[in-house]
């Protein structure tokens, strides 16, 4: 049986992995995306089941007006004393000297929670992660930031003792274990024991083409007294560029129960246009940074070392003593909206789905129009991730717009300032009207203007489709369900990916989504009823 990356396709990023008896869990990013921390689990590492995701109220999780991509950063999963421990962080502010967070703590008996009100611990820097030392004391191990335009902004990786009787941190023990390589950006801490060492795991180099993991080993957890692996890193892509998993790095190591070592890290597949360098640019990810896992061997001086070389490998070794565990050929999946909640495949910006935004059940999903895909806060909006490179995307949706404030449709979303979408409208001159419209970075383009599709008087609902091919993709309406028609309107995908936003934008995160939305932002709140949705990889 064999591993092969991505094993958690589309926008799965800063995976942390731990096994508790013969089961593996993986805890991910979710960023501005709500509920935060997905969760998958696993028996044999091929195949992950989609669990509840533990932040699934604003008790936990407050993130109303969060910028893109900030929210849930690098989230750190793991399992003592009886129990999960789950430690977060919530950003608020991405560009810029500063970056205003604050780091929680909850747990949980069972991994499907439900988990614990939220434990406040500090706000010194993000990726924190908890580990629990064989003597039975609990750290704090965290990225520092320093906003001083005089410095570095990344001040090296910080220890503070946790007390489990007060379960506050004490600040007095803080301490500078480990300040990275030359290459900076030092984020992503986790540390483990092993034969008498402690490892530290980092990321470094930003999470980019440049990124990489490094490894650095102490006997005890004194102020930097962590010594960097020699002829590391420990896994890069910078100088494999031709692999076809790229960026790897930041991740979790886990041991499976008959000895073997095994390595989730973040990675990205990035694409090329047809008339570029496969080299310069290094591509577009579309998908967002993924989760891969590679196999890990121990040197005879204990240093780890990624089995095939620091690149990684696509296809790897699973776990001689693997469960098999359940799976699917692929995401594909399609909603009725019978249930009365949500798919977990959906996610919602920043703000559970209320009845404020609509509701789903009895055969279809109502969305109330509110603000438009451009806002930070109240967004009448559903959406999955982009799983595959190539696929199609189909909704039924009745709406009665009344002005052209009031739009409901079919949208390919990464944040506020990049989507686009095929949408029901009204125009002053017309009536109801189907239109394709996208934001790039932040400037708004209608495509059809007063050539959008005019919907005939005696229509009350219209389909809608998008086909997306890796490069480019295009929207298509029906107002039978049969006949399709394409609008001549095509896309660049790219636009849709991390690297592209990168270049004007600090947060760059989250990888594509296609999802269903309501706009009204006149205030009357018209809503709009979808049908079913069907997304299908090809």
């Amino acid at each position: 049986m064999k591993i092969v990356n991505p094993v958690l396709p589309g926008f799965n990023a800063d995976p942390s992995m731990i096994r508790v008896g013969d089961t593996y869990y993986i805890a991910n990013s979710t960023f501005e995306w709500f509920p935060g921390v997905r969760l998958h689990e696993s028996k044999d590492m091929v195949h992950w089941q989609l669990l509840p995701s533990p932040l699934s109220t604003t008790t936990l999780l407050d993130m109303k007006g969060n910028p893109a991509s900030g929210g849930i950063w690098a989230p750190d999963l793991s399992y003592a004393d009886g129990k999960f421990w789950l430690v977060y962080t919530d950003v608020k502010v991405t560009e810029g000297a500063f970056k205003d967070m604050t780091n929680y703590l909850t747990t949980a008996t069972d991994i499907r929670g439900p988990w614990s009100d939220p434990i406040k611990l500090n706000g010194v820097g993000f990726d924190a992660s908890l580990f629990h030392d064989q003597d039975g004391r609990k750290y704090l191990v965290q990225q520092t930031w320093d906003h001083r335009e005089y410095h570095h902004p990344f001040d090296g990786i910080t220890l503070t003792e946790f007390d489990v009787t007060t379960m506050k941190l004490k600040p007095e023990t803080a301490r500078t274990i480990y300040r990275g390589t030359e290459v900076k950006l030092v984020e992503g801490p986790h540390l483990y024991q092993k034969d008498g060492y402690y490892y530290l795991f980092a990321a470094e180099g930003g999470t980019v083409f440049t990124h990489q993991e490094v490894v650095a080993r102490s006997k005890t957890l004194d102020e930097n007294s962590f010594e960097t692996e020699p002829d590391g890193p420990f896994i890069t892509n910078f100088d494999t560029p031709d692999m076809e998993i790229q960026k790897q790095g930041h991740g979790a190591l886990v041991n499976t129960p008959s000895g073997e070592w095994y390595y989730a890290s973040l990675c990205a597949r990035p694409w090329n246009h047809t008339n570029e360098s496969r080299h310069d640019p290094r591509g577009w990810s579309t998908l967002g940074r993924e989760t891969a896992i590679q196999k890990v061997e121990w040197d005879d001086q204990g240093w780890p070392r990624i089995v095939g070389g620091h690149g990684g490998q696509v296809e790897v070794e699973a776990p001689k003593d693997a469960i098999l565990s359940a799976g699917s050929a692929d995401h594909s999946r399609h909603d009725e909206f019978d249930q009365p909640a949500l798919d977990l495949d959906w996610n919602t910006l920043r703000v559970p789905f209320t009845a404020k935004m609509g509701h789903t059940g009895k055969g279809y999903l109502e969305l109330v129009g509110r603000g438009s895909l451009a806002s930070n806060f109240d967004v009448s909006m559903i959406a999955q991730r982009w799983q595959a490179f190539n696929f199609t995307a189909e909704t039924k949706v009745k709406f009665d717009p009344f002005s052209y404030q009031q739009m409901a449709g079919l949208t390919n979303f990464y944040n506020d300032k990049h989507w686009s979408w095929v949408f029901l409208t009204h125009d002053e001159n017309r009536g109801k009207v189907i239109e394709v419209a996208e934001n790039n970075r932040g400037n708004y383009t209608s495509y059809l203007k007063d050539h959008a599709v005019k919907v005939p008087d005696d229509v009350d609902e219209a389909w809608l489709r998008t086909q997306v091919e890796k490069q480019t993709y295009y929207y298509e309406y029906s107002f039978d369900g049969q006949e399709w028609h394409r609008i001549p309107v095509e896309l660049d995908a790219a636009v849709l990916s991390d690297d592209y936003v990168l270049q004007t934008y600090g947060g760059f995160f989250t990888g594509a989504f296609v999802g269903l939305a309501a706009v009204d932002y006149s205030g009357y709140e018209v809503p709009a009823q979808f049908e079913y949705f069907d997304y299908q990889e090809k």
